[in-house]
């Protein structure tokens, strides 16, 4: 248990004094560009999804 302990006052220690964090204006334009794309990705698997689900059920229905 000791050892646990130990292990999470250095990783806290680790971060504050030896990570290098991203300015919080550079990480709010950097999240806003993620969740852009992030909808314009899901956008386009849905238009590609949708796409093919019709083409095959076309597909379907024509040899049935």
């Amino acid at each position: 248990m000791a050892g646990l302990v130990t292990y999470i006052k250095e990783s806290f220690e680790e971060l504050k004094n030896n990570v290098s964090w991203t300015p919080w204006p550079e990480a709010q334009k950097l999240t806003v560009i993620v969740a852009v794309f992030s909808i314009i990705f899901s956008l386009a698997i849905w238009g590609v999804d949708t796409t093919f689900s019709r083409a095959v059920k076309a597909y379907f229905e024509l040899i049935h």
